[in-house]
């Protein structure tokens, strides 16, 4: 058994991290339980490439790693083993051996009025907890955490769906397609949903946009096909955003649903996001990914998850696209990836579920960034038997009871 120790949720905005130099440093402080064994360190950070050099850290005053890069220009985890970790408080100090902000970032939660991370600008000799990041503008915790022998992470958190008696939701099921509100089958009702989704936007990354669009499901089908959103900027709107939006579309239409995060491995480039929905004719949850608008299927029957990833890469055979894929299929960037890695079954390696499904009456709990970095959001529940394969940055695993249960609330 271990534990994780953290102080923040991951919620990292790429575009407001910390840049380190030889003179601007980071501290992180972390309280920690007695130990007689060696912990595993946790890092979100990016090289910036070229002459970079390593990532420098220290444990308590003496340096315990310098770390090479594992890829140049994105954000990555970089862990390692180290002793010396005390009971009560424990200070890891970070820095490169550049002076301009040509080195790395670390990444930075921001808007933490009361952190353990402060920064400084003269090597170590004065530090602040306010006016961080680069732009010396924000509040913000780092993305750092401990994984240590002594303690047991704690059970998942309970699936929280939506109430969609809310006003908000009056306006959402106005705009739904016809055949979703209706009383049909819950099926056909939810294909109807993803090829509206999927034939609503160009799916736009991180690599073709900077402003993250938020997970608000009418926001998105209005800033997507116009590709102006906050700030008059084009919008990231990307397949997190597409899997988002029919979460809270099919809940407006009374059907169960939630996020499902998949990846072919930690640091991964192959990630994808699509929703699954709970089909009470079936009784189970089935996988649809409303940005290539498909689904799965067996002899008829639509796949869970589970069944998805035992397919591997036989999963082209599987595959049922709807209308939406034509619009989609127009993109070659889509294309690509439908072909190379969904029809594989590449991005299904590992899941995890976003536990909230409450995206429009709590939208302060959606990450601010997800999908333009490696997965880091503390809320991501994944399946027990990845913690050895090297997800312990992340605090809870599920059992396959906690995936395959039926949501206990339905509206």
């Amino acid at each position: 058994m271990s534990r994780l120790y953290y102080t923040e949720e991951g919620r990292v905005l790429p575009s407001l991290c910390e840049e380190l130099t030889t003179y601007r440093r980071a501290r992180k402080t972390l309280t920690l339980p007695a130990t007689a064994h060696p912990g595993r360190v946790y890092i979100l950070a990016r090289s910036h490439g070229g002459q970079s050099g390593p990532l420098r850290v220290s444990l308590n005053g003496n340096e315990v790693a310098a770390l090479e890069a594992i890829a140049q220009g994105v954000y990555c985890w970089y862990d390692f083993e180290v002793d010396g970790f005390l009971e009560g408080e424990n200070v890891l100090e970070l820095w490169t051996d550049v002076t301009s902000m040509t080195g790395w970032s670390l990444g930075t939660e921001t808007g933490c009025a009361d952190s353990g991370s402060s920064v400084s600008d003269d090597g170590g000799k004065a530090w602040r907890k306010d006016r961080m990041g680069y732009l010396n503008a924000v509040l913000g915790e780092y993305v750092l955490r401990v994984r240590l022998e002594e303690g047991e992470d704690p059970p998942p958190p309970p699936m929280i769906w939506e109430d969609t008696r809310l006003p908000k939701f009056d306006s959402l099921r106005e705009i739904l397609p016809p055949v979703a509100k209706d009383q049909g089958p819950d099926l056909q009702r939810i294909r109807a949903i993803s090829s509206w989704l999927a034939s609503s936007w160009e799916h736009t990354n991180s690599a073709r946009a900077v402003q993250y669009a938020p997970w608000d499901a009418e926001t998105l089908l209005a800033w997507g096909p116009s590709q102006v959103g906050h700030n008059g900027k084009r919008p990231i709107a990307m397949c997190v955003h597409y899997a988002a939006a029919l979460v809270s579309c099919a809940q407006a239409a009374g059907i169960p649903a939630r996020c499902a995060v998949l990846t072919e491995a930690v640091n991964g480039f192959n990630g994808h996001f699509v929703t699954e929905v709970w089909l009470q004719d079936y009784g189970k949850w089935a996988v649809v990914d409303p940005n290539a608008d498909a689904m799965f299927w067996k002899n008829d029957t639509p796949m869970s998850m589970n069944e998805v990833q035992a397919e591997g890469e036989n999963l082209k055979d599987c595959v049922g696209y709807g209308k939406g894929v034509e619009f989609q299929r127009t993109f070659p960037h889509m294309v690509e990836f439908v072909e190379d890695n969904l029809e594989k079954g590449v991005c299904f390696g590992h899941r995890s579920v976003w536990f909230r499904s409450d995206l429009i009456s709590h939208p302060e709990n959606s990450p601010p960034g997800h999908g333009c970095l490696s997965y880091c959001e503390t809320g991501l529940v994944w399946e027990e038997r990845d913690l050895a394969a090297g997800f312990g940055m992340f605090p809870f695993f599920g059992d396959r009871g906690y995936f395959d249960s039926p949501p206990l609330v339905t509206e």
